[in-house]
């Protein structure tokens, strides 16, 4: 899949409004899609300067004002509005809780694998099923093996150096749970027992969206908490993730920003040959 050369932005950000926060020549967009609206309005600016400005697309995955839940995102919409706009990588920072006594709050883990424990979501656009533009698309099957783009991960590592919260985890497993509500204790011990690293809510299925639409997709975790399984007491609660999160968010908006700066120009990557050799019945991405 070729480069854009007149897209709009080239890097998308799913995360909330504290990325983009003072950034220069930013314009807010209204996309629409064959999936219906995103979450929000697309706020595109400048990251970087003279020849190392790149331009960003920023997405609030809930919204404005944290209105969506986990499960009522429409992640289709979320993609598909950032590949419209010439978007070819993307990346999903988001808020975990750690199923390790050592991944406590302030650690960043750059997981290489996932696991999907979502119900429900719609997490394919090649589903037969008519869009709402008339479009139906053909069933086919994209290869997941690995989830994540090896060169975002390369390029989120990198940044994360000199990660000033706490210790920097290369590789893992993030097992995505349907929420809102935090797992039982059992069900964390049990995702613990099976070796996975961190549980999140939003990871699944943005990661396998975007191999479907050839993107390149990088996962950044914030461990908020140690899960209900891992740690004695009353267990996880809202305001808890929500007060670690907020007293990294700056420090994970310049991590970002790091990590954006990091990324090479072209893809040398396997994730945008994800459809060579598919037919989808829809023009967008058969072209």
């Amino acid at each position: 899949m070729a480069e854009d050369r007149d897209a709009v932005a080239e890097i998308g950000v799913i995360g909330g409004s504290g990325f983009y926060s003072f950034l220069d020549d930013v314009a807010e967009l209204e996309v629409a899609t064959p999936y219906g609206p995103p979450s929000d309005k697309l706020v595109v600016g400048t990251v970087g300067e003279g020849a190392k400005a790149r331009r960003v697309a920023f997405l609030p995955r809930h919204g404005r004002g944290h209105h969506l839940p986990p499960h009522g995102i429409n992640y289709r919409a979320n993609l598909w509005a950032l590949r419209s706009l010439g978007v070819r990588r993307v990346l999903g920072p988001c808020a975990v809780g750690g199923l390790r006594a050592d991944h406590g709050p302030g650690t960043l883990v750059v997981p290489d694998q996932l696991v999907d424990r979502t119900s429900g979501r719609a997490q394919t656009f090649f589903d037969g099923v008519a869009r709402g533009d008339g479009r139906v698309p053909q069933v086919v099957h994209t290869a997941f093996a690995d989830p994540y783009c090896p060169e975002g991960r390369r390029a989120a590592l990198g940044a994360a150096q000199d990660w000033p919260a706490g210790r920097t985890v290369d590789g893992g497993t993030l097992v995505v749970i349907e929420g809102p509500r935090f797992s039982t204790r059992a069900e964390s011990r049990w995702y613990a027992a099976q070796g996975w690293s961190v549980v999140g809510m939003t990871g699944h299925p943005e990661a396998v969206l975007a191999r479907e639409l050839g993107l390149c997709y990088t996962s950044v975790n914030l461990v908020t908490d140690l899960d209900a399984g891992v740690e004695a007491g009353e267990g996880v609660t809202h305001e808890e993730v929500m007060r670690v999160f907020a007293s990294n968010v700056a420090a994970l908006r310049e991590l970002l920003f790091a990590v954006i700066a990091n990324l090479p120009e072209s893809r040398g990557c396997a994730c945008g040959a994800a459809l060579d050799g598919l037919t989808t019945g829809l023009p967008e991405l058969d072209g």
